[in-house]
């Protein structure tokens, strides 16, 4: 039997309240700083006794309908256990999923309605683990450092869809032991520094505190059991301690029989609020009372504050029902509350369940190689949710790990980079959250190191330079020099040095000490490379060491055959890398003719390692295939490249018009002779009104040697022309249709009278003249005006009477007699009159303007 001893808020007396339910341990009073891990009993089958608890299918207020069937999940279910105050300790679970369609869920809760989960943190901590080849779940709850409000009953719940699993366990706790009091009275007093009655009394806890002294025997005269009845609750305590009772639950459960303690009954509430509610964060709780008298004012408090109505807490009154409803509860709402009518008063407290954050796309394992960069990914349930990354069980955080590893988020996915990996970040890595972690492998392999040049035995005499030479794929690789095992060392006649790809050891003044095998082992690999160093001591002319000429010219775009294109009137340089030791004789040759290096339109320039090839404006008959030789006692090295050199093409040949239609002619013509030495990519063709004679654009990017000239006005007269396009542009000169064209209308014969062309002659006019302006100095302005006259006259344009020749300040227009003279960003010097002068056989005429140029002063600002 298990007692719960509580005292009553609303009685002005430290009254008790004695409720007795059938548990196998006690629940222990939870002290202040444990009252969001304390709960409710665990439920157990009910005896025959009276019990205030829930029917086995009713379900407490904020917990989800268990399923009825059990399906036996668990493979491995947590055991009861007894833990030690002040420590740790765990209890794990597991889960068989190989029949499983979907995820099991796992429910840790205490009592028959707390769930744990809401409540994970330092001092509860739970963990989930997935075995893929056994399809095993293993599930852990740890309770850090126990306290005596973790005793109690729990229960673990499974469920996957349509099948469920459920398995209690107890977990007590026992005290640490610790020195006698000297005095034990002193330990029964109350906290606070009120009265004897004000704060808390934690006896029970006491009791298991005391050494076990030999139980006093009760006096024979007097009946304790007749004392207690009589005696207040609030006094039980001091008896049981004067007459050394010390099982008060036996004695708590023992006077139970004997008397029935009324509760207290309120005037006020016809019902009061249950115990205690859970809610999952996010959603919504209401809590409803009942009260007497239907028109009474109520005031809800929350941790003693009154609460407002808001979008958040909505108060409801329906005859005698008052309802607070709390909308979308967070953590801040995990609380308790308090409803007042008047003095009376009835409290509950409300627990907001956190979901934990679990783990929905596991690590994959990386297989990979030195210098490649990896990425780590895992996706959780939740955005913003905090995943600890793990290397074989060290924590990675960003300032122990920041050179190696970098940490990223975007949303729910979260990322673990490593840039430039190796051997050392071989291991198992882990991401962890308070709901679920995975674990990945990490992999690597060296790279496969090419040798694209290897040292070679040498043979020198003394006082000579010895230097071997290698080259590796890597420019980024290291390595070591040995000389017949010995790591060399430089110093003033060993000298060691790294250039790209290339690896060279240089020895001066060679001796005959200096003689053995000497290897080359890069860093990192199963790679060496070995040459022998030879002494020759015969006396014969000096042989310096040669390298054999090289052309370093890349040809794996285009083959064997390298084509240089360049434009007709372009200059051409073309620069190619040369080595060999001695310098090599470089030579040019177009054909079979030497390319000379004096000066001139084809040249060609040499330096020490670079030769370049120049052709200044180049022309057709730089066309052709040219050679570069480089020649050293050493050897010889040869290359090859084609010069192609294109023009604009010649314009299309034999333009005519095959049909004429109502409105449309069809021209058709042939090729260009000469294509410019490029493909004919298109024609464009213009049409001229033999009237006005001016040409416009019909077609652009013609393909064919053909086209169709519609949009034609009837009656008058058109000429054709075309030309013809490669990729340096438009030929020169266009093709000219041979004859013109005339539209003419089908089906009408008119004989007309012989026609008399009137004389169109006339000396020139301006019928719009020039306008005076103000402008703004800086913007580009114009002045315009209109002329006609016959035969077309000529136009001069004049500044305070001096003409205007070709300043490119000036841009002047005549588009079918109306003049444009353009101004480009206009200064004060440009102001004054202008005048515009036609001028035919038949006469002249002039139009003046005045122009004036001014500046806009911006406005400063004042400062106060």
């Amino acid at each position: 039997m298990e007692q719960e001893v509580q005292a009553d808020p609303q009685n002005d007396e430290d009254a008790l309240e004695v409720t007795v339910t059938d548990m196998p341990e006690l629940q222990e009073p939870a002290s202040d700083g444990d009252r969001d891990t304390a709960a409710p009993p665990a439920d157990t089958k009910a005896n025959s006794e009276p019990s205030d608890e829930l029917p086995a299918d009713d379900v407490a207020p904020g917990e989800d309908p268990q399923l009825s069937e059990l399906t036996g999940l668990f493979t491995i279910k947590p055991e009861s256990a007894t833990a030690t105050k002040g420590q740790d300790v765990t209890f794990s679970a597991k889960v068989d999923a190989s029949t499983l369609v979907r995820k099991p869920t796992m429910k840790w809760l205490k009592g028959k309605w707390l769930d744990l989960g809401s409540k994970a943190g330092k001092h509860l901590q739970f963990k989930e683990t997935y075995d893929r080849n056994t399809k095993i779940y293993t599930y852990e709850m740890r309770i850090v450092k126990v306290v005596d409000g973790d005793a109690g009953g729990y229960r673990c719940e499974v469920t996957s869809k349509d099948k469920c699993d459920s398995c209690t366990f107890e977990v007590s706790v026992q005290a640490v032991e610790e020195q006698h009091q000297d005095n034990i009275l002193e330990a029964f007093k109350r906290s606070g520094d009120a009265n004897e009655d004000a704060g808390d009394l934690d006896f029970s806890a006491l009791l298991k505190k005391r050494e076990k002294k030999q139980q006093q025997a009760p006096r024979e005269d007097v009946d304790v059991w007749d004392i207690l009845k009589a005696a207040k609750p609030c006094d039980y305590e001091k008896i049981a301690f004067e007459y050394g009772i010390t099982d008060l639950r036996g004695m708590l459960k023992r006077l139970k029989k004997m008397k029935t303690v009324e509760p207290k009954k309120s005037d006020a509430f016809l019902k009061k609020l249950e115990p205690a509610y859970s809610v999952d964060k996010g959603r919504r709780i209401q809590l409803s009372v009942e009260v007497a008298d239907p028109n009474v004012p109520i005031k809800w408090l929350k941790n003693g504050q009154e609460i407002k109505p808001s979008a958040k807490y909505v108060f409801e009154s329906v005859g005698n029902r008052r309802t607070l409803t709390i909308n979308k509860c967070n953590l801040s709402d995990d609380a308790a509350y308090e409803c007042v009518v008047g003095e009376d008063k009835c409290f509950t407290e409300v627990f907001v369940k956190e979901p934990p954050v679990t783990i929905t796309k596991l690590l994959d394992d990386v297989h990979t190689v030195v210098g490649e960069k990896v990425e780590f990914e895992v996706e959780v349930s939740e955005e913003g949710a905090h995943v600890k990354w793990m290397k074989d069980g060290v924590e990675l955080t960003k300032e122990s790990a920041a050179s190696k590893y970098r940490f990223k988020k975007d949303g729910k996915r979260h990322i673990l980079i490593i840039n430039d990996v190796t051997k050392e970040n071989i291991g198992t890595y882990f991401a962890l959250t308070n709901g679920g972690e995975s674990k990945a492998e990490l992999e690597v392999e060296e790279k496969e190191l090419q040798v694209l040049q290897s040292i070679a035995d040498l043979t020198v005499k003394a006082s000579e330079q010895a230097v071997f030479k290698c080259e590796v794929s890597d420019e980024k690789v290291t390595g070591k020099w040995f000389k017949d095992g010995v790591e060399v060392q430089p110093s003033e006649c060993i000298k060691m040095t790294h250039i790209g790809r290339t690896h060279k050891l240089t020895i001066s003044d060679v001796k005959p000490s200096d003689v053995g095998d000497y290897t080359f082992v890069p860093d990192g690999y199963a790679l060496s490379l070995s040459a022998k160093l030879n002494f020759l001591e015969i006396k014969i002319d000096y042989v310096p060491r040669q390298d054999p000429p090289k052309i370093h010219l890349d040809t794996s775009a285009t083959g064997s055959k390298n084509t240089i294109t360049v434009v007709a009137g372009n200059k051409l340089r073309f620069d190619v890398e040369i080595s060999g030791d001695p310098p090599p004789l470089v030579c040019w040759m177009k054909g079979d003719e030497t390319v000379s290096d004096m000066e001139g339109r084809v040249r060609v320039e040499t330096k020490k390692t670079l030769s370049s090839f120049v052709i200044q404006g180049a022309e057709k008959e730089d066309e052709g295939f040219y050679s570069l030789t480089v020649t050293n006692p050493a050897g010889e090295d040869k290359a090859e490249l084609f010069v192609k050199v294109v023009d604009v093409p010649n314009p299309p040949e034999n333009v005519k018009c095959t049909s004429v239609g109502e409105n449309s002619a069809t021209i058709e013509w042939k090729p260009p002779k000469d294509d410019g030495n490029a493909e004919i990519i298109g024609y464009t063709i213009q049409k001229a009104d033999m009237k006005t004679k001016d040409w416009f654009t019909v077609y652009e990017h013609n393909r064919r040697p053909n086209c169709t000239v519609s949009d034609l006005v009837i009656g008058n007269e058109y000429s054709f022309r075309v030309f013809s396009e490669n990729v340096c542009g438009l030929s020169e000169e266009p093709g000219v249709s041979s004859s013109t064209v005339l539209i003419c209308k089908t089906g009408l014969d008119c004989n007309l009278p012989p026609f008399k062309e009137k004389d169109q002659s006339a000396c020139p006019k301006f019928t719009a003249p020039l306008v005076d302006r103000s402008v703004v100095a800086g913007y580009t302005t114009a002045i315009s005006c209109a002329v006609r006259g016959y035969p077309k006259p000529k136009i001069i344009w004049m500044k305070n009477k001096m003409i205007i020749g070709e300043d490119p300040k000036f841009l002047m227009q005549n588009n079918q007699g109306v003049l444009t003279l353009n101004i480009r960003k206009p200064s004060l010097y440009d102001g004054g009159r202008y005048s515009c002068k036609a001028i035919n056989a038949l006469g002249e005429d002039e139009v003046e303007c005045k122009l004036e140029v001014r500046v806009v002063k911006e406005k400063e600002d004042v400062k106060k």
